[in-house]
């Protein structure tokens, strides 16, 4: 098994890559669990956000859908050649099967399972969501989750998240589930 990064009693040996929808919690929890293992958090929007020196929305406007798409592999891809660390990506990166294949090749999926209730109390208020940009930003919303789930549930672990919990918990339940689940990803040592 290759060499991982070992933090208070783990090794992670491959990069943990957060799936699911919009408000799920990928960057939150993330964030919280590459601080408990001591491993380098990245945002895949955020970094195309950064190479492109536009928003994710601005870049929609502009070029399209499928031009972000490519371009959001593109920078998934690069990420995971580096260093085993947590991963964020877009609500939508994992719906293609090109993307699905390179995480669970090179990293481990994680969905974070999170109903449609809890989901819109995350994201109502907010408006940097292009895709909610609509006239019922509810009605869409249940239409991408229902499209959205069945994909997400292809994941190579699924973690249900719940109203409030606090990111360390959610952060904890994760670890808890790779160790559990895919010793081969996050492992336990004495």
């Amino acid at each position: 098994m290759a060499e991982g990064t070992v933090h208070k009693g783990l090794i992670l040996h491959k990069t943990i890559v957060f799936v699911g929808m919009m408000g799920a919690g990928k960057t939150a929890v993330g964030r919280t669990l590459a601080a408990q293992l001591g491993v380098m958090f990245r945002d895949s929007d955020h970094e195309i956000e950064e190479a492109a020196n536009m928003t994710i929305a601005e870049i929609f406007a502009r070029d399209g859908e499928p031009f972000f798409r490519r371009k959001e592999s593109q920078v998934i891809e690069r990420l995971l050649e580096g260093r085993p660390g947590v991963l964020s990506t877009g609500g939508g990166a994992f719906l293609s099967a090109d993307n699905r294949q390179m995480i669970s090749r090179m990293g481990v999926s994680v969905w974070l399972d999170a109903d449609l209730e809890l989901l819109w109390e995350r994201v109502r208020h907010k408006d940097s969501r292009p895709l909610l940009r609509t006239p019922d930003p509810k009605g869409t919303l249940r239409q991408l989750y229902e499209a959205r789930v069945p994909v997400y549930a292809q994941a190579d672990v699924a973690v249900p998240s719940a109203p409030g919990l606090s990111l360390d918990q959610m952060a904890r339940r994760v670890s808890a589930a790779l160790q559990e689940r895919r010793p081969d990803v996050l492992e336990k040592v004495e």
